[in-house]
């Protein structure tokens, strides 16, 4: 495979360096395994770093890398500031950062701020301590209700399902949004907050360039006597602030202090909020320029294969971004949901976790269709101002995973829901690097989630120089934005089809996404198309770059 990053240079200290960045998330565990247990690691990591930055990426995007059982895929945590010895050591984190910044690639990592393990030390001091200690006060545990105590204190849901209550040995019950192992902190303690204060400036001396905030919309919480219910998760949420777990109006000032963190540094250290609130205006607050400065816009990935849906959530996302001035953020794939290639491959009306629930029988996926959809929704989404975030695997155009045997499922999810949901493991399941051999070059010896044989087609050996590939377009691509997109500056350029999209960027250059069956012609001069074509005429479900023609 290519190995060249003769045009990667080392990190300069550019204070915003994010707003228009190209950010590569990385699900450490999936990636590479460096020893050969069958889970990735950090040293895999650090062995691949030169293939990232021959693909063009500005920085990557670790996932939780920390001390974990692994009950919630690492994001249940029992120490925020280590390494889990199965994936290395802080030495080796060490290694990553220094060889990334050599390789012009900067470092971003996961914060869990919302919940621990039930292994923390604090949670195991707070078990033993009983009910009234001060170590209870820095989770949210409270008497049962009913006669005995034995119902929940309140009917908050898990979004693994079933309640976010769980009983202690003692008769009290603890909060846990999550999985019963997560237990929710108290944001209202100081110790709490302190102590996230400084796990990011322990990261952030350690060289990492900014954080991205798991469920960052849910720290606050309405804790007063009696609880008030609250069934619905985050789906329907008030547009003021004031519903009791989510999006709370005193979350802002959580934000507000982090940053005075983050601009100790020289420069800044960034930050990215995920929420997964319905989209709303209250959604970009998160990225004000006093707070994060960037919040995952998730409306772009839950959109469907459709002109109008893209056209509205882009409109949508560009005109609220301008409103408060933080900086644009576009994903279409994430290790909490299946791969992009496979939703847009499917018929708009397929129920998609019933399709995964049933191991993707059912509706036949057209692999042609993937192929073709999700190399246009690629092109037009790096053609949008601000930043682009990717996960690993997409660049190889891979499908979800959806046959993945029950006994191999790992996410929570499968459990909590009685097997009604199959979970997130499909996209998960660890990358092919090469056409053959062990775990197709993952590691080794095997993955520790089984790998389908269709990989090897996919594997980055088998499109490494095929011009006509996912990778190499990914390339070519990542190397052509970074000498077009300068700005923010961002136009609709009316089509004249409702099947057809077109904008314009500063500097005279466009994008149109063709979402027909038939041919359209290319109004200029082409500079890159997802099909690889440069014609005068844009295929069927296609999406090109180009220099537009002079009036006449």
């Amino acid at each position: 495979m290519s190995t060249s990053f003769a045009s990667a240079t080392p990190v300069t200290p550019d204070r915003d360096w994010w707003r228009r960045a190209v950010i590569y998330q990385i699900y450490p565990r999936s990636f590479a395994d460096g020893d050969g247990d069958g889970i990735g690691d950090l040293p895999g990591i650090r062995s691949r770093l030169p293939y990232l930055a021959a693909l063009g990426v500005d920085a990557i995007w670790l996932s939780p890398f920390y001390p974990s059982p692994l009950a919630d895929g690492g994001y249940d945590i029992t120490d925020h500031r280590d390494v889990d010895p199965r994936l290395g050591t802080l030495e080796d984190f060490d290694h990553v950062v220094a060889d990334a910044h050599r390789l012009g690639i900067r470092i971003v990592v996961d914060i869990v701020p919302n919940h621990t393990s039930d292994q923390h030390p604090w949670f195991v001091e707070a078990l033993e301590a009983g009910p009234g200690s001060p170590a209870r006060e820095r989770y949210i545990f409270r008497d049962g209700t009913g006669p005995d105590g034995s119902e929940p204190p309140a009917d908050w849901r898990s979004h693994f399902g079933g309640s976010a209550w769980q009983r202690a040995g003692d008769g009290e019950w603890y909060c846990h949004l999550f999985a019963r192992e997560q237990p929710d902190l108290n944001w209202d303690h100081p110790e709490v907050r302190a102590y996230f204060e400084d796990t990011l400036r322990f990261w952030a001396d350690r060289g990492v360039d900014g954080f991205r905030i798991d469920v960052a919309h849910s720290l606050a919480k309405d804790l007063s006597h009696p609880l008030r219910s609250q069934p619905n998760l985050d789906a329907v949420l008030p547009l003021d602030g004031t519903d009791p777990l989510y999006d709370r109006e005193e979350v802002h000032e959580i934000y507000r202090s982090w940053r005075k963190v983050f601009d100790e540094y020289d420069p800044p250290r960034m930050a990215v909020a995920e929420t997964w609130t319905p989209t709303s205006s209250r959604t970009y607050l998160y990225a004000r320029p006093d707070e994060l400065g960037q919040v995952f816009d998730f409306s772009l990935l839950k959109a469907q294969w459709h002109p109008e849906q893209f056209r509205s959530v882009i409109t949508r996302s560009i005109r609220e971004h301008s409103q408060i001035g933080g900086a644009m953020t576009w994903v279409l794939s994430s290790h909490d949901v299946p791969r992009h290639a496979t939703r847009y491959a499917l018929p708009l009306d397929t129920d998609l976790y019933a399709w995964l629930a049933g191991d993707g029988r059912g509706v036949e996926l057209d692999e042609a269709t993937a192929r073709r959809r999700a190399r246009a929704a690629t092109l037009m989404m790096l053609a949008l101002p601000g930043s682009a975030y990717l996960y690993q695997g997409e660049e190889l155009g891979l499908l979800e995973v959806a046959d993945l045997p029950a006994e191999s499922l790992r996410d929570p999810v499968f459990e909590r829901t009685g097997g009604e949901l199959k979970g997130r493991d499909g996209c998960r399941v660890p990358l092919p690097w090469t056409s053959g051999g062990p775990s197709f070059g993952f590691g080794a010896d095997g993955s520790w989630l089984p790998q389908p044989d269709w990989f090897g087609a996919y594997a980055v050996s088998a499109q490494s120089g095929d011009r006509g590939s996912s990778l190499e377009l990914y390339r070519s691509a990542l190397a052509l934005r970074r000498t077009l997109a300068t700005d923010d500056d961002f136009a609709w350029v009316e089509s004249g089809d409702p099947e057809v999209l077109r904008f314009a960027r500063r500097d005279g250059w466009e994008c149109l996404v063709n979402f027909s069956a038939r041919e359209v012609d290319v109004p200029g001069r082409p500079l890159l198309s997802s099909t690889g074509d440069l014609g005068p005429t844009l295929a069927p479900e296609a999406a090109v770059w180009f220099v537009p023609s002079a009036p006449v």
